[in-house]
């Protein structure tokens, strides 16, 4: 089903996982059982991720396709235009079609490894949004693309930022799903600013649960994602704990996707690095205790509307 469609009911939020092509086939074997035993938490969808210059593309159509074949889930491809021209976008965009896959996730992509700077492919794209228009003006798919509370890290400008989300969603994108944050009026703020700049679709944050201290400080670096000083406090009294340092991370997230989905968040995508207990115990708890439903009734969750963040955030 088109996730589009999934947005639109009006029986709940959606919850969505994403996964990584592995490298190996102990990898692969920890994405399958991930798969087995978050299956009957009953995801409205899964998708899964696209390497650096588009090096996993192959695999990633392939898990796509099992995904939906074995495991019965709608699933979503990450797609870039990194070291593509229009006729390999093209042709690999009927793959798709012909594997059953309806939906997709348009983005620029990262430079190929060793490259520095991100540079456009000749006879390829330049831009996501034309990604995006080229997706539309031929394909059946339900598109989705990324937005960055924090702003993107190669943008000049937070207003730089959201002018080539519009120029995204102008393009013909059905939903947005954000980066990793850590503080939830970071995304309230930055909902309230897209719906400003006329930015009306779906924004489903994206949560992280941290499982992880050195991986989790890492990771924020790269993607320039904010760990306030009480957080980061409270991380690195268990740095050295691992079981500590995850129940904090699992107990956190838990608390932040509670206050998003009572705030008219329209779902979660969590981000599952390929392993399941961390987002099984979240969504578990979220499923029984239902946030949603303690939502204003003046909250949309098909538009995210603003509300006042606490807990959490």
């Amino acid at each position: 089903m088109r996730i589009a469609e999934l947005l639109n009911r009006d029986d709940g939020p959606v919850f969505s996982f994403e996964f990584f092509p592995p490298k190996t086939p102990e990898g692969e074997k920890n994405l399958y059982r991930a798969l087995t035993e978050l299956k009957p938490l009953d995801p409205a969808y899964v998708s899964v991720t696209y390497g650096a210059g588009g090096s996993t593309r192959d695999k990633t159509l392939e898990i796509v396709q099992r995904i939906k074949e074995e495991f019965d889930l709608e699933a979503m491809a990450h797609f870039t235009c990194v070291e593509q021209t229009i006729e390999d976008i093209e042709a690999t965009l009927a793959r798709m079609r012909d594997a059953g896959i309806e939906n997709v996730l348009a983005l620029r992509g990262d430079p190929p490894a060793g490259q520095a700077e991100w540079r456009k492919t000749e006879g390829g794209l330049e831009f996501s949004h034309e990604l995006v228009r080229l997706i539309r003006g031929g394909h059946e798919f339900s598109v989705g693309a990324a937005c960055f509370p924090e702003t993107h890290i190669h943008a000049t400008s937070a207003e730089d930022d959201l002018r080539h989300l519009k120029d995204k969603v102008d393009a013909g994108v059905d939903f947005l799903i954000t980066q990793m944050f850590f503080h939830n009026d970071l995304y309230f703020e930055f909902v309230e600013r897209a719906r400003n700049a006329g930015i009306e679709v779906p924004i489903i944050p994206g949560i992280w649960p941290i499982t992880n201290v050195a991986q989790i400080k890492k990771v924020t670096e790269l993607c320039a994602a904010t760990i306030r000083p009480e957080l980061l406090a409270e991380l690195e009294a268990r740095a050295d704990e691992p079981e500590a340092a995850l129940d904090f991370g699992v107990a956190y997230a838990t608390l932040q996707s509670a206050e998003l989905l009572r705030e008219g968040a329209p779902g979660i995508h969590f981000y599952t690095l390929n392993r399941s207990p961390a987002t099984r115990a979240i969504l578990g708890a979220l499923k029984l205790q239902r946030p949603w439903l303690q939502a204003s009734s003046s909250i949309s969750s098909a538009s995210a509307t603003r509300g006042e963040p606490s807990g959490a955030a």
